[in-house]
């Protein structure tokens, strides 16, 4: 068998990255019928609790091929057209020529050229990317705050465009999914969150994933802990936190099982029609949030080694927590992995992120879990 499981290595992987710096992590690598769940260090550091592979997690923006694929069910039923403007749906929120230039498309693969609204929702964050003029105050300011969707939206629209509408590369921007998330209120008549839980999670026979209506993660979880690039030292716990900050953008609770699961389901077909996922892997250049340009498609983005086989998937953070989820074209060799802790890399004189030992760590985990 090629690539099988090699257990002893990803054991060793996954402590590496725990000693590196990374308070606790687990994870779950899939390959042919066979399964690794592995875990390293703390979930707590105040109590010591461990970390395990079951925990409940905070996925970040993986919510995004969640919400995608929602949007693509009902392209399916001919409620949403792909390539129609989004003005054609929602004119009081993209208003005027970009309204009628903007489609639904350009909005789940970020070509849109409407900006990020974050740095306007967050104060502390308003110099957002020179990372050395921003801070942590607005992240406790908005711990319970219940932010209105629309009025996120709003900002992200007024605020200057950061491209022409299908100018690429494209910019990731959260004000898209916000939209999508409309889009599908409008589509269906129930939210977004009520259609992508049955629709989506429940479909896939997801037992552990839920969009959150309060602050509060139910069941096992880790804490999280957010640095913001060492300004937060020790990192802070943001493990209680509204997610209506991102809503169907990024709000997604989950675990390294279930990801798996969706991720096999989605690529097999199962989640959306064949022509559908084909739709999903049609990829344009994208700048990330972290400023490094990748491929990017209809809620999926494709990672792949020199010489190795296509994987499929996505990545998320949050403040204190992350994930990524990446499942090979064929289905048959699976990984997710969940952190606890973001932003650990302080920036240099110049303001840029300095190299950590947990960003070579992670990335041989991921090489281990990947192609074995």
């Amino acid at each position: 068998m090629k690539n099988p499981l090699d257990s002893a290595a990803l054991n060793a992987a996954i402590e590496n990255v725990h000693r590196a710096g990374m308070p606790g992590l687990f994870a779950e690598v899939r390959d042919v019928g066979q399964v690794w769940r592995g875990a390293a260090g703390v979930a707590d550091v105040t109590t010591g609790r461990p970390a395990t592979a079951g925990m409940r997690h905070r996925v970040g923006s993986i919510t995004k091929t969640f919400t995608a694929a929602a949007v693509l069910q009902q392209v399916e039923n001919g409620r949403i057209g792909l390539d129609t403007p989004i003005g054609r749906y929602l004119p009081k929120l993209v208003p005027g020529e970009r309204g009628d230039t903007i489609t639904v498309r350009m909005l789940i693969n970020h070509t849109s050229g409407l900006a990020e609204y974050l740095p306007y929702a967050y104060p502390s964050l308003k110099a957002y990317p020179a990372l050395a003029d921003t801070g942590p105050q607005s992240l406790d300011d908005h711990r319970l705050t219940r932010f209105n969707p629309t009025e996120l939206i709003e900002m992200g629209v007024t605020a200057p465009a950061v491209g022409t509408p299908g100018g690429t590369p494209g910019v990731y921007s959260n004000t898209n999914y916000l939209l999508l998330g409309q889009l599908l209120e409008q589509a269906t008549g129930t939210t977004a969150e009520r259609y992508i839980t049955g629709n989506v999670i429940e479909r896939a026979g997801l037992r552990d994933t839920e969009l959150p209506a309060g602050p509060y993660i139910n069941g096992p979880h880790s804490q999280l802990y957010e640095a913001w690039f060492g300004m937060i030292d020790p990192p802070r716990d943001y493990s209680v936190y509204d997610m209506s900050w991102v809503g169907p953008a990024a709000s997604l609770i989950s675990t390294v099982a279930d990801l798996n699961r969706f991720y096999g389901m989605l690529l097999a077909g199962e989640i959306v029609s064949p022509s559908s996922l084909a739709q999903m892997q049609r990829t344009v250049p994208v700048v990330s949030q972290e400023g490094k340009t990748i491929d990017y498609g209809l809620g999926l983005h494709p990672m792949d080694g020199p010489g190795q086989s296509t994987f499929w998937g996505h990545g998320g953070m949050v403040w204190g927590g992350g994930a990524l989820a990446m499942t090979r074209a064929d289905g048959k060799r699976q990984m997710a992995v969940a952190v606890n802790t973001q932003r650990w890399n302080r920036l240099d004189p110049a303001g840029k992120p300095q190299p950590h030992p947990i960003d070579d760590a992670l990335a041989a985990l991921y090489r281990v879990a990947m192609y074995g």
